[in-house]
């Protein structure tokens, strides 16, 4: 049962990657979501669920390296797309 509650949770997050409203913000998290999210465990999807409540503007500061993340968001996710790349 667990399984499945968190393989729609992996679902839904996938789902609110490429749906964000900016499609620059879409690309960015879609592609990272398809590349990363379905080998996240539950403290793994936990931070990114928390990444997803987050403002589309400042998401995009962060990964751009315009503005710097604020310490409650910092973690092992938001390290990984800060390293990930977006393929044209």
């Amino acid at each position: 049962m667990q399984d499945d509650d968190i393989e729609n949770r992996r679902r839904r997050a996938r789902y609110r990657s490429w749906h964000r409203g900016t499609k620059e913000t879409d690309i960015i998290l879609g592609r990272f979501a398809d590349a990363h999210v379905s080998a996240f465990g539950a403290d793994e999807l936990a931070q990114y669920e928390a990444l997803l409540e987050e403002q589309d503007p400042d998401i995009y500061a962060w990964v751009t390296g315009t503005a710097e993340a604020p310490a409650h968001m910092r973690g092992a996710v938001l390290d990984l797309l800060l390293k990930f790349r977006v393929d044209a």
